[in-house]
């Protein structure tokens, strides 16, 4: 018996065949047309890959940008708690910050007993004799962590002959402006210190801290409660950039503190203050 396989002459390899056939024959011996993508086709479909990868590459920045921001957010936001705490509780012994803090300044400003501005001036405070701005060397290094706590913890306003603080300067006295100047505490294990390396310290993610030590307003001049309730305000900026500038960041913490301030001198000249949560003054 003949089998016959159902293709025939001129479907085979080597004979000839129409234009526009192939040789590749189908399950019943039918033959296929050659097919290809032409230029056109081509040029498409590179144009659609083409604007896809625009978006692509134009979203990545802003994907970058929104994890830096949360992450100095979060760096942040961890950091007033450090602050606040410390400040709060009248930390004598956090020595600590004299990694984290390099710099703390005092904008002040003296008004007479008529309320007028009188004289203005300021004082600067560095860990070492010079900052890294330039500022002329102080006559207090903030060598361990109760002067920086002291100086933090500065009431907005305070008398102009002992220095304690007052609830407001309609009858003359100082209206100080205290901000520190610090290197993230939260920040990533390779901008911890000591870093004696002043790129790296440079480099770092450093931010101002605004020190606002506010009484509170209530009724009646002797009130215990305006002598003994203070709210205490810290205002973040952030970064700190090494020619001394700063960038957009900005956030405000708030607490309010019950106790009365104690007025120390630590050093001759230099008034530091630090709160006392479990002590308040008795008023008539």
């Amino acid at each position: 018996m003949k089998i016959y396989s159902g293709i025939s002459n001129e479907g085979r390899a080597g004979s000839p065949l129409p234009a526009g056939l192939s040789h590749d024959a189908g399950a019943h011996g039918v033959t296929r047309p050659a097919s290809a993508f032409t230029m056109v086709e081509v040029a498409i479909s590179l144009a659609i890959i083409g604007i896809a990868l625009v978006g692509i590459i134009g979203v990545l920045p802003l994907g970058l940008h929104a994890q830096r921001d949360n992450r100095e957010n979060t760096v942040i936001a961890q950091d007033a708690t450090v602050f606040t705490e410390a400040i709060s509780k009248g930390a004598s012994g956090a020595n600590d910050l004299t990694n984290y803090v390099f710099l703390i300044t005092n904008s002040w400003t003296l008004f007479d007993s008529a309320g007028a501005v009188k004289n203005t001036g300021g004082n600067s405070y560095t860990y070492n004799a010079a900052s890294a701005y330039g500022t002329p060397v102080p006559f207090m290094e903030i060598t361990n962590g109760g002067n920086i706590v002291g100086l933090l913890s500065t009431p907005e306003y305070t008398d102009s002959t002992n220095f304690n603080p007052i609830n407001n300067i309609f009858s003359g006295g100082y209206s100080n402006h205290v901000v520190a100047y610090v290197r993230s505490i939260s920040g990533p294990a390779v901008e911890k210190p000591p870093q004696d390396n002043p790129l790296l310290q440079q480099d770092s993610f450093s931010y101002r801290v605004f020190c606002v030590n506010a009484p509170v307003a209530a009724a009646g001049p002797n009130s215990s409660l305006q002598a003994n309730l203070h709210e205490l305000r810290l205002t973040f900026e952030w970064p700190q950039q090494p020619n001394g500038a700063v960038g957009n960041g900005r956030a405000t913490y708030r607490a309010l503190i019950a106790g009365r301030q104690m007025t120390t001198n630590f050093v001759a000249g230099n008034y530091l203050y630090f709160y006392q949560p479990q002590s308040f003054t008795s008023t008539p």
